[in-house]
C-alpha cells in the first residue's frame, strides 16, 4: 500500500481557472484520500479555502477537497491526474516475470 502524500504539491495556474469556471455549479470531484484511497465529493462548488494545510475546494454538503490531490473535477483532470494515471498502468510496463 503507498503512503499519503501529507506534504502540498505545487498546483498549476490553468487548473485555478478551471476551478473558478465551475463556480456555485455541482461538481463531482475524485481525489486520493487517506492512505491514496479513491475518495469522491459531490456538492455545489463553493470556493477555495486556504489555511496552513494548504488549499481546498469548499463543496457545499460535502467535505472539502485539498487541491493537489484532485484527480478529475467534472471529468477534467486535476493535479492528481498523471498521479493516478501512472498508478494504473504501472502493470502495463512490468514484464510479467520474463526478461527481454
Amino acid at each position: 500500500m503507498r503512503q499519503a502524500n501529507n506534504s502540498y504539491l505545487p498546483v498549476s495556474p490553468a487548473f485555478f481557472e478551471i476551478v473558478d469556471s465551475l463556480m456555485q455549479q455541482v461538481v463531482r470531484v475524485v481525489y486520493f484520500g487517506d492512505n491514496q484511497s479513491l475518495e469522491e465529493s459531490n456538492g455545489r462548488f463553493a470556493g477555495i479555502l486556504k489555511n496552513n494545510k494548504g488549499e481546498f475546494l469548499a463543496i457545499e454538503s460535502d467535505e472539502n477537497v485539498r487541491i493537489d490531490r484532485v484527480i478529475t473535477i467534472n471529468g477534467k483532470p486535476g493535479p492528481a491526474f498523471d498521479e493516478y494515471d501512472a498508478y494504473a498502468n504501472a502493470c502495463l510496463s512490468c514484464q510479467a516475470g520474463y526478461d527481454d
